[in-house]
């Protein structure tokens, strides 16, 4: 009987010690395993989904990932719950950490991208309008207006008014027309004041398309008195300026002299010998006085004087 005992005391003390053994072992490998697929990893909050500014976050728009711990970016949270009811302040990619930089407590995501002096302004475009829906938050685009000038020229004029504009936001809104939702492309343009009331008349009075900018190129293009439909429709001929009309001009001649003046004299100095004697010319003289009789008077005949 004691003998059994012994026996059964050794076979429990050989399991024990078996057990022990393989556990050390087990602990062993996977602690080797670990070292080969390299440092630990640390659960870390990422966007589930592309989130633009001003969301509010929620558990679908948050998951975990791992990440090296040696890797693990500052401002990190590893627990979703504190991080629900937040405001995005940045563009998050997808898959990208949420950092407590890039977001709001307060709400109003949107409004502390804006920096002072400045305004946000939301204008409505279409597909086309508004580059296929390529525009995303951190673009550069240019604003053309097109206006309808039926009440002056009965023609549209389409103008650049704005360039190397920064977009904050861009989506979609749905509105109601009628009885019918229907949805409408929106973007949102970071502006000055001028600017905000040049997109807000443009909006009213016509129609604004955007240019997508290369975010190199800042420079600013020269600006033009924009495109009327008379101008878009005319010809290349019509649009060569009139030929020009050559005028020859003859040189003017010398000038005539003009005429000499005759002095006209009332006198004329008569020279007989050493006498010289001032008379009026006939043609000036007054005719002789005559007598009753018809024939000149004594005293208006011309005599000779002596020795002549």
């Amino acid at each position: 009987m004691r003998s059994r005992s012994i026996i059964v005391i050794g076979f429990v003390a050989f399991v024990c010690a078996a057990a022990a053994t393989a556990m050390v072992v087990l602990y062993l490998q996977r602690t080797a395993r670990l070292a080969a697929a390299g440092p630990l990893l640390t659960p870390v909050v990422v966007s589930s989904a592309d989130l633009s500014f001003g969301q509010t976050l929620d558990a679908s728009k948050l998951k975990i990932a791992m990440f090296p711990r040696e890797s693990v970016p500052k401002g990190a949270v590893s627990v979703i719950d504190s991080l629900i009811g937040q405001t995005t302040k940045v563009f998050l990619a997808q898959n990208e950490p949420v950092l407590v930089s890039k977001l709001s407590s307060i709400g109003g995501g949107l409004s502390l991208m804006i920096a002072p002096t400045l305004r946000a302004v939301s204008i409505k475009v279409d597909k086309v309008s508004g580059v296929s829906g390529f525009v995303i938050p951190g673009d550069r685009v240019d604003v053309i207006a097109i206006v309808d000038q039926s009440t002056s020229s009965h023609e549209a004029l389409a103008k650049m008014i704005l360039q190397n504009i920064e977009v904050l936001a861009a989506g979609a809104q749905t509105e109601k027309k009628g009885n019918e939702p229907i949805t409408v492309q929106s973007v949102t343009l970071l502006v000055d004041v001028p600017s905000a009331e040049k997109l807000a008349l443009a909006q009213s009075e016509g129609k604004l398309h955007l240019a997508l900018r290369n975010p190199n190129d800042t420079e600013l293009a020269e600006e033009t008195p924009g495109l009327t439909t008379k101008k878009l429709l005319s010809g290349p001929e019509d649009e060569k300026p009139p030929p020009q009309r050559t005028v020859t001009v003859s040189k003017p001649g010398p000038k005539p002299e003009p005429p000499k003046q005759v002095v006209k004299q009332d006198t004329l100095t008569i020279f007989r010998g050493t006498d010289a004697k001032k008379e009026k010319p006939a043609m000036d003289a007054k005719p002789a006085a005559k007598d009753t009789l018809g024939k000149p008077a004594m005293h208006d005949t011309l005599t000779k004087p002596p020795g002549e």
